[in-house]
């Protein structure tokens, strides 16, 4: 699976275990949760901790290249709260 880092926390992860942020080509930023929108993105962990700290720090405003306002926040952490975080195959054991 590929490998994606997070913007808050710089720790890379499988792409699948973070939460990707898009900037649409019509300039709308969003939470992807399919992970197949065609724009810029940037990747979060699924925790509250890296969502706040690539907010209040503005690093999601520079890595999209473009400002992100409460609504973005507000839906970040309804998309964090409606699903848990993925469990990796390290974690679970399987492969």
């Amino acid at each position: 699976m590929p490998q994606r880092s997070c913007v808050a926390c710089r720790q890379t992860r499988p792409k699948g275990e973070l939460l990707r942020i898009v900037r649409t080509p019509q300039g709308e930023v969003k939470v992807d949760e399919k992970g197949k929108l065609a724009g810029r993105g940037a990747y979060i962990c699924r925790n509250q901790q890296c969502a706040e700290q690539a907010l209040k720090q503005r690093k999601l405003t520079r890595a999209l290249g473009c400002p992100t306002g409460e609504q973005l926040a507000a839906e970040i952490s309804k998309q964090l709260q409606a699903a848990p975080a993925p469990r990796s195959s390290a974690t679970t054991g399987t492969q």
